[in-house]
């Protein structure tokens, strides 16, 4: 079946899965394959749970009208999203980097959608699966669309972007995260930058910030270029105060002179004035920018400032790696608390480096006085440190409500992996 037949399908069952737990009546079941999972294998189930159609890439006993085979699943749901992608002429802004992206897209979509009838990436859907889903989620009504790009090696965001066609580019920044995937620090700006390549190649437009020198470099001969950033570009801004939650003083760029948002740490400035530019950029109304900026609250384990009983909680564990960490811990130690406790999960993908950037997190830790330390699980476990460990989040969750800890402000960050937000959970 060719790919315009599939869309013809697709217009009547606009509705993809990948999962017969979620199924609903009406979707297309997409039978998609990994290592230790077998999508072909569900294809029947798919449609007797009410599936109008199971698209498959293995012979499936049994078939009937309803199931489509195609020579791989994954490549048809790709090229799929590419070809509904074509059918729209409308800005297509895709956001990467290494830290910040999520965040820099709710901001960015939230800022967007006051104005424009605006569809994005949902939750953490970044990858070779989740943005053709998300692509394919675009309806004939839209007037903006938000693509949120993960990466872990080179050539991904390049690939991302033959079915995503981006307009417009927002590279958040390059610290040090999948630094085995990539090769170095280096390795990740190249691979980042592919998105600034393909905008360049067709004359497309990026946001920067321009307080980050390897930005400038990386968008040499874009012609152009929204800046923002502390003190140069359209839109510029500083930290007017952190604690408990950012407050940025604007020197150009809006109307408004402030804006007091709901995110925890002033690492989180690149990313508002990022949603800013991107909303000054389309003529979206200054008081819309302020109200979607200022009453944006996180609840993805980003940033997320939580209480418990008299005790505060900033939950930061979606992802961790050095830079990242590196600036939770120096927000954690500024805020004036009497009772500070670091609950931090290991760093993944970090390779070769990977012992080194623990042991420059523990120099970092042993920098600040707190009232406890709890480090949990990989490579925690094979350095020195005078810290408390536990091996996995559940043990750590066991100590926490152990301590009874009052009137005290927490830090729990760690790798996806780790799952650092089982430490809040009852045990």
């Amino acid at each position: 079946m060719t790919i315009e037949s599939l869309y013809q399908i697709f217009l009547q069952h606009p509705s993809i899965q990948t999962d017969t737990r979620k199924l609903k009546p009406g979707d297309l079941f997409f039978a998609l394959k990994g290592p230790n999972f077998n999508g072909n294998l569900f294809a029947l189930k798919a449609l007797e749970m009410g599936a109008a159609y199971s698209i498959v890439d293995e012979d499936i006993e049994g078939a009937n009208d309803s199931i489509i085979k195609t020579d791989d699943v994954l490549t048809a749901l790709q090229q799929l999203a590419k070809y509904h992608r074509e059918q729209f002429n409308i800005p297509f802004i895709a956001i990467t980097g290494s830290n910040g992206k999520t965040t820099t897209k709710e901001l960015v979509s939230t800022v967007l959608a006051s104005h424009f009838k605006t569809y994005t990436t949902e939750g953490n859907l970044n990858n070779h699966i989740g943005i053709p889903i998300t692509l394919l989620s675009v309806q004939k009504d839209a007037e903006m669309a938000v693509i949120e790009m993960g990466a872990n090696h080179q050539k991904e965001i390049a690939s991302y972007c033959v079915y995503t066609q981006p307009t417009h580019g927002i590279i958040t920044n390059c610290g040090k995260a999948h630094l085995e995937g990539f090769g170095g620090i280096e390795g990740v700006r190249k691979g980042k930058g592919e998105l600034f390549d393909y905008i360049r190649a067709r004359n497309g437009t990026v946001f920067a910030y321009d307080d980050y020198d390897y930005l400038h470099d990386m968008s040499k001969d874009i012609q152009h270029i929204e800046w923002y950033g502390s003190k140069k570009g359209t839109v510029t801004g500083h930290v007017l105060q952190s604690e408990p939650f950012l407050e940025v003083a604007f020197t150009k760029g809006g109307s408004f002179t402030s804006l007091k948002t709901q995110l925890v740490g002033d690492y989180n400035l690149p990313n508002v004035l990022c949603a800013v530019a991107v909303g000054k950029h389309f003529n979206v109304p200054d008081e819309k920018i302020r109200s979607a900026i200022e009453n944006y609250i996180p609840s993805n384990s980003r940033s997320q400032l939580m209480e418990k009983g008299s005790n505060k909680i900033i939950l930061d564990a979606y992802n961790a790696n050095p830079s990242s960490m590196k600036l939770a811990i120096e927000n954690f130690a500024k805020l004036h608390a009497d009772k500070k406790v670091l609950m931090l999960g290991g760093m993944m993908e970090l390779g070769e480096e990977s012992i080194a950037e623990h042991k420059n997190i523990i120099a970092q830790i042993d920098a600040y006085k707190w009232d406890a330390v709890v480090l949990v699980g990989g490579d925690f476990a094979k350095i020195d440190h005078a810290y408390t460990f536990f091996a996995n989040s559940t043990e750590a969750a066991v100590w926490l409500q152990q301590q009874h800890f009052e009137n005290t402000y927490l830090l729990v960050k760690g790798s996806r992996s780790m799952a650092m937000e089982k430490v809040l959970q009852p045990v």
